[in-house]
C-alpha cells in the first residue's frame, strides 16, 4: 500500500523516524526491507542504525537514478499528476487532500494484483457507504466536495496508469 507522508523538503533524521513511527509502523507493522535513495538522510548513521536494530533491510537506489526504485517512482508519479492537475491554483492546499489521493490509490485495480493494495494487505474493499446528507449544510458540502475529489482522482490515476503500462 502507498504511504503518503508530507513532510518539508528536508528534515532532520529523528523527525523522519517519528514519521515513519506513527505513519507506518503503527498502522502497518515493521517492514522486513525499505527501498531508498542515497539522500543524506537515508544514509545517515541516525537513519542506518535505527534500522539495523530493528531488523529491516534497506536497499538503496543507485545514485541520480530513481528509476531503481521503480514501484515508489511510479506511485509518486501518479499522485503528483494528480495534485497538479487538481489543487488550487497557488498549490498551496496539496497536503490537505493528499490522503484522499492516497485512499483512491490503494482503492485502485493494480493489474499486477489483480486486485486493489487495500484489498491485498485488508482481504476486503474499504467499508465507506454513504450516508444522506443534505448539500446545504457545511457536512454537506464537504462530503460533496469529497465525493467530487474522489471520483476526480480515480478517473485521473486510471489515466495515470494506462499510461504507464
Amino acid at each position: 500500500m502507498a504511504v503518503s507522508i508530507p513532510t518539508m523538503s528536508s528534515i532532520p533524521s529523528l523527525d523522519l523516524a517519528h514519521l515513519f513511527i506513527k505513519n507506518v509502523f503503527s498502522k502497518h507493522g515493521l517492514p522486513s526491507s525499505i527501498v531508498n535513495d542515497r539522500g543524506p538522510l537515508f544514509v545517515s548513521s541516525f537513519w542506518t542504525n535505527l534500522c539495523q536494530k530493528l531488523k529491516i533491510s534497506r536497499d538503496l537506489s543507485i545514485a541520480y537514478h530513481p528509476e531503481t526504485d521503480g514501484q515508489t517512482e511510479r506511485v509518486n508519479q501518479i499522485l503528483e499528476q494528480y495534485l497538479w492537475i487538481y489543487f488550487s491554483y497557488h498549490q498551496d492546499d496539496w497536503n490537505t487532500w493528499l490522503p484522499l489521493a492516497e485512499f483512491t490509490y490503494n482503492n485502485s485495480y493494480h493489474s499486477s494484483t489483480k486486485q486493489s493494495p487495500f484489498f491485498t494487505v485488508y482481504g476486503r474493499d474499504p467499508h465507506f457507504d454513504s450516508v444522506h446528507i443534505t448539500k446545504d449544510t457545511p457536512v454537506g458540502k464537504v462530503s460533496t466536495k469529497i465525493q467530487s475529489v474522489q471520483q476526480d482522482v480515480k478517473r485521473e490515476l486510471e489515466v495515470a496508469i494506462n499510461r504507464f503500462k
